[in-house]
């Protein structure tokens, strides 16, 4: 795939975007603007500071996902980081086009993930509620386990502990267990004659006590602003409502700072169009990841660490929009080592292993963020590779980054295999934030070497129930495996399930990256680095 190639796949994004954005549609949305509601990322939009930048989380939660039940774009929640009277904060608003903002297990796991990037970062969250509630037919995936629906419960009460301002806006529909969320935070508005809250709306009033009673009287704006006391403002409309939270907002006092360092900004040394030219969207093809690094570091300024060492990863400090950062990046050139052996690209060997985990240390030690960018086939097998500890070495690795305290954030920009994404920080090892390109593909091994070994299996059970494959039986079994394992590759695939936290034009990157840790620089470190026990 040629330079034209990557262009092709930025146009789907673009394309993908788009339809996200349109929720549950123009017509659901003119219906919201009938009700004098503005929709949800709408009311996003006249909440935060005009001319500043919005870094969306999630937003192709749920893609190809619950096709059944007429699908759930964007998870019908809008959840990012943004700028409200020049406070950074975490913003969370459901989206009622998207069956009437009810909650289906990815919404639960969105809003939790949410939750988590305000709570790891010590940031202010405002939640933006218009929600039916628990999606019924699909109670069983959402309702009771640790990472259920009830969780965000207990993040409201950890966060209020910790000190997190949280303040909620009723600004539609606000039903049973959902109603704990707005008044568990630290003040709860509501919006005049489109905003109520209850446990149980008229309907189910009615069924269960008899008693007839209509939907604004049970738990409208006046009953209770006047009535109950639940909620503390009633405003007439969306606008005024988020008006108020940005006076709120307005008088809040300054955070503690991380102390991470900075300076002014500047360019990178290449455009994003050199960039563009510069890394392949083939998979199999080599190239120098430094020269792609150059495309983002501030002046494509890289100060390597061990540079003719371990030459599989690079390991390098620079600045990302005048953010310092240390980078651990696979580089995809065939390299020599230092015995003159021949090094694949994309592999992790044992000496970079080494190397990487002694630059996390130092990292750690001087207080600087890591920033992980993956293009990575796995670690180095075979009997020299096993013969020479590469087991000790990535565990060393995996040891250090594991137990990293200062930020991680992670990028995916091609391949992302196996044990080569646990030890580049994926998402099991608690990145800040995770996005990937376009251009990224994750999953255990690559589709070729998986759908072979698939194959095999297939092939080798159905011989042993006794059915014999012809070539072409087997080419097209290939085929078809092939198919569905490379629909799996797809970083759609895994922003849909939120393994990683949105798929960005590479453009953005650096946003990405700078916002992150600004948004890390809100919370001190308080814990001490300690890798425990490491084999040497």
């Amino acid at each position: 795939m040629s330079t034209s190639g990557i262009h092709q796949l930025l146009e789907t994004l673009q394309h993908k975007l788009d339809q996200v954005k349109l929720g549950g549609g123009v017509k659901r949305n003119q219906r919201e603007h009938d009700k004098g509601k503005l929709t949800a990322r709408e009311r996003i939009d006249y909440l935060r500071d005009q001319d500043t930048e919005f870094l969306e989380i999630g937003a192709f939660a749920a893609d190809g996902m619950y096709l059944e039940e007429g699908g759930c774009p964007s998870a019908g929640v809008v959840t990012g980081i943004g700028y409200v009277s020049g406070r950074m904060c975490v913003i969370v608003a459901n989206d009622a086009t998207v069956k009437a903002g009810a909650w289906f297990p990815m919404t639960a796991k969105k809003n939790l993930r949410a939750q988590e990037v305000a709570m790891e970062n010590r940031l202010p969250i405002i939640y933006l509620v218009d929600s039916a509630g628990v999606y019924l037919p699909m109670q069983n995936e959402i309702f009771p386990d640790k990472e259920h629906f009830g969780r965000q419960f207990r993040n409201n009460a950890k966060m209020s502990s910790m000190g997190i301002v949280q303040i909620a806006a009723i600004m539609g529909s606000c039903v049973a267990g959902g109603a704990y969320l707005p008044i568990m935070s630290d003040e709860a508005m509501i919006v005049d004659k489109t905003g109520s809250i209850f446990l149980a709306g008229s309907y189910l009033v009615k069924a269960a006590i008899g008693e007839v009673v209509d939907n604004e009287t049970l738990g409208g704006a006046t009953t209770h602003c006047e009535i109950s006391g639940v909620t503390d403002n009633k405003y007439e409309s969306d606008e005024a409502c988020l008006d108020a939270i940005k006076s709120i907002f307005d008088k809040i006092g300054k955070s503690e700072s991380a102390g991470f360092d900075r300076k002014s900004p500047q360019e990178p040394e290449y455009s994003v169009e050199k960039l563009l030219e510069i890394f392949p969207a083939e998979r199999v093809k080599p190239y120098d990841m430094k020269e792609v690094l150059k495309g983002l570091v501030d002046g494509g300024e890289l100060e390597e660490y061990k540079p003719d060492y371990g030459k599989t990863l690079v390991c390098a400090h620079a600045r990302i929009d005048g953010w310092a950062v240390g980078i651990i990046a696979n580089q995809r050139k065939i390299v020599k080592n230092s015995s003159g052996e021949m090094q694949m690209g994309g592999v992790i060997y044992s000496d970079s292993a080494d190397k990487a985990a002694r630059f996390i240390m130092n990292c750690n030690q001087r207080k600087i963020p890591l920033v992980f960018v993956q293009d990575v086939s796995g670690f180095m097998v075979g009997s020299k590779a096993e013969h020479g500890g590469i087991i000790k070495d990535g565990a060393k690795m995996v040891n250090a980054m594991a137990n990293s305290v200062v930020p991680k954030f992670t990028l995916i920009l091609g391949n992302s295999y196996g044990a080569g994404n646990y030890a580049m920080c994926g998402k099991a090892y608690d990145p800040r934030l995770i996005y990937s390109w376009p251009t990224a593909q994750m999953a255990v091994m690559s589709g070729a070497s998986a759908a072979n070994t698939l194959l095999q299996i297939k092939v080798s059970s159905l011989k042993k129930a006794g059915k014999e494959f012809t070539p072409e039986e087997e080419k097209s079994l290939l085929e078809e495996i092939t198919s569905k394992y490379n629909e799996e590759l797809s970083p759609y695939y895994a922003a849909a399930r939120l393994w990683v936290d949105g798929v960005i034009d590479p453009s953005e990157t650096r946003k990405v990256i700078s916002m992150g840790i600004e948004a890390a620089d809100h919370a001190p470190i308080s814990e001490k680095f300690n890798v425990g026990v490491i084999q040497t």
